[in-house]
């Protein structure tokens, strides 16, 4: 990579290949923001090929969404065959804190997964921690009291820098304001708008994307391709909601939006219009 700006070219130089056990709500546009981003996706969930599968891949997304039992063993395998190949692996923990069963089958696949990247929501990743009572999700979203906001953000740091620290990872924490750590160096992303929230799908597009660029990183553990990652889907949900705001359009044409501004972003673009800090 010739400069860390420059990863959006090195992606559309390398095309890796994403293999994504997702769940069926969003698997569409997720592999469509992994194409518009310049990579390639594979959705493949049955157990006796998501091992194979992932060994011709660069990258594994993981995400809870839409589960079954028979999932899980699938998760496993394949997580374990792109741990021992030394590929990016994110971690989506989708409602986990809502049922036991779902809570209890994050928890399995994060203690028998060596995870890359964890990326979830507050009330999400508190449940995977161990810290949030059964129902402590709004359904698959965030509850009203893990709402990240400036009043309770240096809390949320903390939590972030914490967790990321305990388990060796990094953590996407993703909200009003996004948080990013590996427990060592932080981050904020103020990208976004609202509109994301009422769209099914922008987090687990961003799973696709951030397996995308720390595919394309030639860093096992790339904070900053992360980072980079969080701030590309919010600077673009930003143009999209320009967008249908002066067309008059609603949120199915920001969603086709939003992936359409990812397909013509470019490094220097995101350089420019992405909004980070360090903390």
């Amino acid at each position: 990579m010739k400069t860390e700006y420059e990863i959006i070219d090195e992606i559309r130089r390398k095309r890796p290949l994403i293999h994504c056990i997702t769940n069926y709500v969003t698997a569409n546009d997720v592999a469509n923001m992994i194409l518009a981003a310049g990579g390639s996706p594979v959705m493949a969930d049955g157990a006796k090929e998501a091992a194979d599968v992932t060994s011709i891949c660069s990258g594994l997304v993981l995400n809870m969404g839409t589960l079954k039992e028979e999932t899980i063993p699938a998760m496993i395998d394949a997580g374990n065959m792109a741990a021992a190949q030394g590929h990016p692996i994110v971690f989506d923990p989708v409602g986990a804190g809502a049922s036991g069963f779902r809570t209890a089958a994050c928890r399995r696949v994060f203690e028998e997964v060596p995870v890359s990247l964890v990326r979830g929501n507050v009330s999400e990743i508190k449940a995977l921690a161990g810290m949030g009572n059964l129902g402590s999700t709004q359904g698959v979203d965030v509850s009203g009291k893990d709402r990240v906001t400036e009043e309770n953000l240096e809390e949320n740091i903390t939590f972030a820098k914490e967790f990321a620290k305990k388990y060796g990872i990094m953590v996407l924490m993703t909200g009003s304001i996004d948080i990013i750590s590996d427990g060592e160096k932080t981050f904020l992303v103020r990208n976004g708008t609202p509109m994301m929230a009422r769209i099914t799908g922008a987090g687990c597009m961003l799973d696709g994307l951030a397996a995308v660029f720390l595919a394309a990183s030639p860093y096992k553990k790339d904070l900053f391709a992360v980072v980079l990652a969080a701030a590309a889907e919010g600077y673009c949900g930003e143009k999209a909601e320009q967008k249908v705001r002066k067309m008059g359009a609603g949120t199915a044409s920001f969603r086709t939006y939003l992936i359409d501004s990812v397909s013509l972003l470019d490094d220097k673009e995101l350089k420019e219009g992405m909004n980070i800090e360090v903390c």
